[in-house]
């Protein structure tokens, strides 16, 4: 049997690859190798392999454990996505309207032609035993509406119908209602940059503030918090905020807020100005 190929390789990144790096990798990979826009007769293969390897790379523990010890860490079946097809798909109650059940889909793929429904928007034709497809319609969010959920009234088949979006949801998530599948898009925000639960924002701050440090304002997504600025800070030092970020819809498990600090240094001095710092310089 031939050896499987590095995850890193298969998706087309380096390790050092962060969460939404490996994610957009995916997108693209999925989108490339998948059997409905490839007719390669390799497309089926390759597209299952950059599932599988998106489905361990995209889980922290997972991806943890490869990084150790490589195809080893996948468990009996040699990393085939069957032995992880209880990670990344959840399931929770009281989301749907009428009170259907609803699904979370969080961009890994138990069965690799589901990921068909989130980029075409219709049924894999591969296998005349697949069950049939429900309508499938789209929402857009703004960062806000996506972190915080938002119920919505929509309009489904030509019927208004209340959703309820829970909080937490990430662009590109798939929620079953039970009759009708919604795929959600997140707006980028100009404040807030979203990793996983992971928020960051950059904050500047004045050259002297940095040297002497200083209490500032930084917006969080629960409001404005004053943080603490320590003397002799670097540029692009990252602050942590635990606690800050985002509510999985899963767990509860909240992320962090992490601030980079961005110094700004004067371009123009005075002449008095200048002599103190040379005085600095020279003391």
């Amino acid at each position: 049997m031939a050896a499987k190929k590095d995850y890193y390789e298969v998706l087309g990144i380096k390790k050092e690859a962060s969460g939404a790096e490996i994610k957009a990798a995916y997108r693209k990979q999925a989108l490339q190798w998948h059997p409905d826009k490839n007719r390669s007769p390799e497309a089926e293969a390759k597209f299952k392999e950059v599932n599988e390897a998106y489905e361990i790379l995209s889980n922290k523990d997972k991806k943890a454990a490869y990084d150790q010890f490589g195809h080893a860490a996948t468990g009996p079946f040699g990393g085939q996505t069957r032995s992880y097809q209880q990670g990344p798909s959840y399931t929770y109650s009281s989301y749907g309207g009428d009170g259907a059940e609803a699904g979370f889909d969080f961009g890994g793929f138990s069965d690799p032609f589901d990921i068909f429904a989130q980029f075409f928007g219709g049924a894999s034709p591969f296998g005349s035993g697949r069950a049939s497809r429900k309508p499938r319609y789209g929402i857009s969010l703004s960062f806000t509406e996506a972190v915080k959920g938002i119920e919505k009234e929509v309009n489904i088949e030509g019927k208004k119908r209340k959703i309820k979006i829970p909080p937490g949801v990430d662009d590109s998530t798939i929620i079953n209602f039970g009759d009708f599948y919604l795929t959600v898009d997140v707006r980028p925000d100009p404040t807030f940059k979203r990793d996983d639960l992971d928020v960051y924002v950059d904050k500047e701050i004045s050259f002297s503030q940095a040297v002497l440090g200083s209490v500032i304002e930084v917006p969080t997504i629960g409001g404005r918090v004053n943080l603490k600025i320590r003397p002799g800070t670097q540029p692009d030092t990252l602050v942590r905020l635990r606690d800050k970020g985002i509510s999985s819809p899963r767990t509860g498990r909240k992320g962090d807020q992490y601030v980079r600090i961005k110094v700004l240094v004067p371009t123009k001095l005075s002449r008095k100005q200048k002599e103190i710092l040379e005085d600095f310089e020279n003391s």
